[in-house]
Parts: structure tokens; C-alpha cells; sequence
């Protein structure tokens, strides 16, 4: 049955770039000179090649942030890095034109984290573990602070940058030529590596935080190098697609249903299930047959959040 869905997935992902508002002519497609061929190969195959690996990047982070804080409902969407990310390129876009909305992406990726997991360390000390709850609550606390410094943003900024932050902030996919969609590919298969590399050591993580201790891991160390490294790949992801949430709640969960197995040995399908998660989402959106495309963050969320509210109630009732 696994292997009939990954069959289905490949034929899927090898389909998508035929499929859109605009028919392509066939025999077309390898002439240079006609409509099909722009339309194919400079914007449908840059697109797939963008949004795989973006949520290929987005569903192993969320993974990876799971295992590290111990609670099924952390994301980096959840904790507010989403939101840390959006109001520092709003920012940018607003007072810093002339800084690119990459590096103020990964800036604000990395200090919400680091705000993060200094307070959570602050609130327990004595313990090894991070404390979750606190975590959590430090994170909607952050979100709440974060929409409030770009609802100012918002008021500060001019028309048309107005429209820029609205823009971004819905999500797109929106991409001419291949540079977003190489690199992001790079950085998706460094961080597909890095934390593979790290394998052995976060099935220490899944055990205990103490467990791991008593093995000899630096756990803090550990922990810190994966969350930055994820802040690293979430701030350049969302740098060029906008805020996409759900992802990294959705996927890890769907698929640790499918394959129950061990989360280290997941790494691989929810990569992989999670670009396709976004090529799906871009192709419901980009086919709806409306004047424009619907944002792909309106997608994402109508699908996720039904799913969050589900994982809510089973966390209630297991308590």
C-alpha cells in the first residue's frame, strides 16, 4: 500500500507542471520560441522545484521541533517564528529597502528562537528538558507581540508598501526562473543531511533528554544546533514564499500514522510527503479557476487548521 502511494505521489509530482489555468500544447513544450515553452519551463517547473522543497524544509523542521521541545503541537508556525520572520521583512521592505528580504528573514527566524529557548531555560533551571508548556505560552505571547509591532509596521508604511507586506504575508509561490528554486533546493538537502548526520544523537533525544545526558550527549549543544539550523531553513523558506503555515503540524502527524516507525526513521518520508503536501496545495490554488491565484497560505490553513483543532481535542482526551 506504501509503495502504490508513493508510485502515485511520483506520477503526481512528474504531472503537475502539465497542469494550470493555461493549456500547453504538447508538441510545444521544446520550442523555445512558443508560449508553452515560457510557460513550462520558466515558471510551472521553477514553481514545483520551489514548493517541494519548501515544504520538504517546513514538515522535517516541524518534525525536528517536536523531538527537540517534546510535544507533538510545537511548529516553528506555532512558537511564532512564522510570525518573527514576516514582521522583520516587513520591516525591511518598509524602513531597509535596500536590505534583501532573505537576510532580514533569517534574523528574525533566529532571535525568536533564541528568545525562545532562553526563556523557556530561565523558567526551569534545574532540569535538562526544556519546559514545553512554557515554551508554548512563550510563543503565542511573542505571536500577540510580533502582530502587533506589524499592525505598526502597517500603519507606517506607504501604499504601495502596504501591499508588498500584504502580499507576502498571504503567501505565494510566484517565482520566474530557476535561482529561489535552486537555491532552496541547496539549502533543503544540506538541511536534509545535517540532520540525518545527526541521526544516532536525536534517537537519543526521543528516548529522554536524561537518557541522552547519561549517554554522554551534550544535549543543549544538540539542541541548539538543530534549532538554528531550522531557523536557518524556515527564515529563507518563508523569505521567499511567505508565511506557509501548518505544514510542520500536519505532515510529521499524518505520517507517523501511515509508517509507524520511529520519528528518526521518518526523516525521509515527511520530506518528502510534506513537498508534496505543497505541490498539491499549489495546484488547488492555481486551479480554481478565479481571476487570480488564491494565496497558497489560505490553502495551507484551511487544510491545517481543522487537522490542529483535531490534535487539540486528542491531546484533551489522552489527559
Amino acid at each position: 500500500m506504501k509503495k502504490i502511494v508513493y508510485l502515485l505521489s511520483v506520477v503526481l509530482l512528474i504531472l503537475s507542471p502539465f497542469l494550470g489555468e493555461i493549456n500547453l500544447d504538447f508538441r510545444d513544450i521544446l520550442n523555445n520560441d512558443s508560449m508553452s515553452y515560457t510557460v513550462f519551463w520558466d515558471l510551472r517547473i521553477p514553481r514545483i522545484i520551489l514548493a517541494f522543497f519548501v515544504g520538504g524544509v517546513l514538515a522535517l523542521g516541524g518534525l525536528i521541533f517536536q523531538i527537540v521541545f517534546k510535544n507533538q503541537l510545537i511548529t516553528p508556525y506555532t512558537l511564532g517564528i512564522s510570525s518573527g520572520t514576516t514582521l522583520f521583512t516587513a520591516i525591511s521592505i518598509v524602513f531597509f529597502p535596500f536590505i534583501n528580504i532573505s537576510i532580514s528573514a533569517i534574523f528574525g527566524s533566529i532571535l525568536t528562537v533564541m528568545i525562545l529557548y532562553y526563556i523557556s531555560r530561565q523558567m526551569n533551571k534545574s532540569s535538562i528538558a526544556v519546559s514545553t508548556n512554557s515554551l508554548l505560552l512563550t510563543g503565542i505571547a511573542l505571536s500577540y507581540f510580533y502582530g502587533s509591532a506589524l499592525m505598526l509596521v502597517f500603519y507606517m508604511s506607504n501604499l504601495q508598501e502596504n501591499y508588498s507586506i500584504v502580499r507576502f504575508t498571504l503567501g505565494s509561490l510566484d517565482t520566474v526562473g530557476y535561482l529561489n528554486s535552486i537555491i532552496m533546493l541547496v539549502i533543503s538537502l544540506i538541511f536534509y543531511f545535517v540532520v540525518n548526520f545527526y541521526k544516532k544523537d536525536i534517537r537519543l533525544l526521543l528516548i529522554s533528554n536524561d537518557t541522552a545526558f547519561l549517554k554522554g550527549l551534550n544535549v543543549n549543544k544538540l539542541n541548539i544546533i538543530l534549532l538554528v539550523l531550522v531557523s536557518l531553513c524556515v527564515g529563507v523558506s518563508i523569505s521567499f514564499v511567505g508565511p506557509i503555515g501548518f505544514i510542520g503540524l500536519v505532515i510529521p502527524h499524518i505520517i507517523k500514522l501511515i509508517y509507524k516507525k520511529s520519528a528518526d526513521k521518518l526523516f525521509l518520508p515527511v520530506f518528502f510527503y510534506g513537498g508534496l503536501f505543497l505541490v498539491v496545495s499549489d495546484l488547488i490554488s492555481r486551479n480554481l479557476n478565479t481571476d487570480s491565484s488564491l494565496p497558497i497560505g489560505v490553502v495551507t490553513a484551511f487544510i491545517g487548521a481543522p487537522f490542529f483543532v483535531y490534535l487539540l481535542i486528542k491531546r484533551t482526551k489522552k489527559d
